[in-house]
């Protein structure tokens, strides 16, 4: 990685990552060099800087192609916002101003992929479809849900991330996670798991067949802290976690094997029993690939509104040496 700054009579005013991932590159057969954590004024002389710098270094590393905002991980913020300035963000996701993508097709970076975001009300009560759905999968495959205790949970979170490197190994620019990238999620994820918000899914043989991992909402409580947590601003996050109106859906995956046979109304429906239960109003689903039609239909049967998009940006760059 090569980390630049733009600065003006003394004051930083630009920051990107530029970032080289062989293990990504060797999965997928291509020189991609990665930028991420790009923000900067609203000049485009100022990004003209910050990307010529990306591209002149990853060119001398031989890479043919420049592809972000993207991070070392797909744990890291991914994709630039580019519908839904008005809406609030997610933890997540984050934010930026619409400028951000004028300057990137100004300096001829174009689309590559995007991500699309739902909000997603809880109606008042779970469609009577998803319910025979639910108890018709678990009988016919022999499923059954885990015990909503945290105890319970965190004995199958290696498991858990086992699947995720599984399900996702075939969606775009994801690079398998490793046994010390594992155990630092599990670390980071699991001590702030929600029981009533994190659903794993098991076979008759204690394997993991699904998982969906949700938490209250904190973005309206970091606005009302303003990013502080001395000496108020954990009254209004304490107050989000204990009595939320709005949860984000972080993780969503299911064993391929079992892909396209209805376990993601298993994991809505005990999500949604709980959400009633405390008072929830709505989801944010947090980014997904506007190519990835299996987990959007699990919103078919909710009232829910696609009202975000996010993109990555690529250009082509000429490799020297």
């Amino acid at each position: 990685a090569r980390l630049f700054l733009a600065k003006k009579n003394g004051r930083v005013i630009g920051r990107v990552a530029g970032i080289i991932n062989d293990r990504a590159n060797e999965k997928w057969g291509q020189r991609n060099c990665r930028f991420g954590w790009v923000d900067g004024v609203d000049d485009l002389e100022v990004w003209a800087a910050l990307m010529n710098a990306v591209e002149n270094w990853a060119a001398e590393e031989g890479m043919a192609h420049l592809q972000g905002p993207f991070g070392f991980t797909n744990f890291d913020k991914e994709g630039m916002l580019v519908e839904g300035f008005q809406e609030i963000a997610t933890m997540s996701a984050g934010y930026n101003y619409p400028y951000y993508g004028h300057h990137m097709e100004a300096l001829g970076y174009a689309k590559e992929t995007d991500w699309v975001e739902f909000l997603v009300q809880s109606p008042d009560k779970i469609p009577e479809k998803v319910l025979r759905v639910q108890d018709l999968v678990l009988k016919r495959y022999h499923l059954r849900l885990v015990e909503s205790k945290k105890k319970s949970l965190v004995r199958y979170s290696k498991k858990v991330f086992d699947l995720l490197n599984t399900a996702y190994a075939d969606l775009y620019g994801v690079v398998e996670l490793t046994a010390d990238q594992i155990d630092t999620y599990i670390k980071e994820y699991f001590r702030f798991v929600d029981p009533d918000l994190t659903k794993v899914v098991i076979d008759e043989n204690d394997g993991v067949v699904a998982f969906g991992l949700a938490m209250p909402s904190l973005a309206h409580a970091l606005q009302k802290a303003k990013g502080k947590i001395f000496p108020f601003g954990f009254v209004h996050l304490l107050r989000a976690l204990r009595t939320p109106h709005r949860i984000e859906m972080l993780l969503v995956a299911v064993r391929p094997d079992f892909q396209a046979k209805g376990i993601p109304a298993i994991l809505m429906t005990e999500i949604h029993r709980n959400c009633k239960e405390r008072g929830i109003l709505d989801a944010e689903t947090n980014p997904e690939l506007e190519s990835n039609t299996q987990i959007q239909a699990m919103w078919k049967h909710y009232p829910a509104r696609q009202h975000k998009r996010r993109r990555c940006y690529h250009k082509a760059i000429a490799a020297i040496g």
